[in-house]
């Protein structure tokens, strides 16, 4: 295969992969712009791996298969939670491309690593410009609300209070209290949780208030977490 056949594919898949992405990003999903992008080259490049070498020897294409997997397991191990978010998506799908860059280094494909290298930081850097641009637009879809749970754990004696400072923190937030209940829990201790509804964007209002509420001197302990079905 030619390096203009190659570059031609690679450029396509990164160009289609950053098409799909546009849609997450404008509805600014978890995986986005790059991370479509960066998968989509990332796939192109392990598929075109036959076509560059048709007579690759099949412990070769073995170990490569085992690249492809290995390396799925190391980019997971860079995803981390924080609350509602997602980080290190992209991270890990540059990790799967570089995994990529170097199986091409290995077989001595040095033109193709070194065009592969070079759209992937081009991914990288042009598309993290379109990205923010993209954020920056307003949101005229009309998101799904989704449920959430809002855990308190306080001295009984102080359950009337801070009943009312929730109901008045959540009046003034964006969300939609579903239900407000407490009961007992063991070593006199008494649980306060709220059902409620609110946006993806509204979310961060809610850790204000998580917040704000652990600086109760008889709060114990407080969380929030989405719930698992809808309310």
């Amino acid at each position: 295969m030619l390096w203009n056949a190659f570059l031609s594919r690679v450029v396509l898949a990164l160009v289609l992969g950053a098409l799909i992405g546009v849609e997450r990003q404008w509805r600014q999903r978890m995986a986005g712009l790059r991370t479509n992008a960066l998968v989509a080259t990332g796939a192109s490049l392990f598929v075109l791996l036959p076509e560059l070498l048709p007579d690759m020897h099949s412990e070769t294409a073995r170990i490569a298969a085992q690249v492809v997997s290995g390396v799925g397991f190391l980019g997971a191990g860079v995803i981390m939670q924080d609350g509602l978010n997602v980080r290190g998506l992209n991270t890990a799908a540059t990790l799967w491309c570089a995994a990529a860059v170097g199986v091409l280094s290995g077989l001595g494909l040095v033109l193709e690593a070194c065009i592969a290298a070079g759209v992937v930081i081009a991914a990288n850097v042009v598309l993290r410009q379109v990205a923010t641009l993209i954020n920056r637009q307003p949101q005229t879809q009309v998101e799904t609300d989704n449920p959430y749970h809002l855990r308190i754990v306080c001295m009984p004696e102080d359950e009337v209070r801070l009943r009312s400072v929730v109901l008045e923190m959540l009046s003034a937030a964006p969300v939609v209290l579903r239900s407000l209940q407490s009961r007992d829990l063991k070593r006199g201790r008494l649980e306060i949780v709220a059902d409620l509804v609110a946006r993806p964007a509204d979310a961060p209002r809610i850790e204000q208030i998580v917040s704000k509420m652990s600086l109760e001197k008889s709060v114990s302990a407080v969380s929030w977490k989405l719930a698992a079905e809808p309310l």
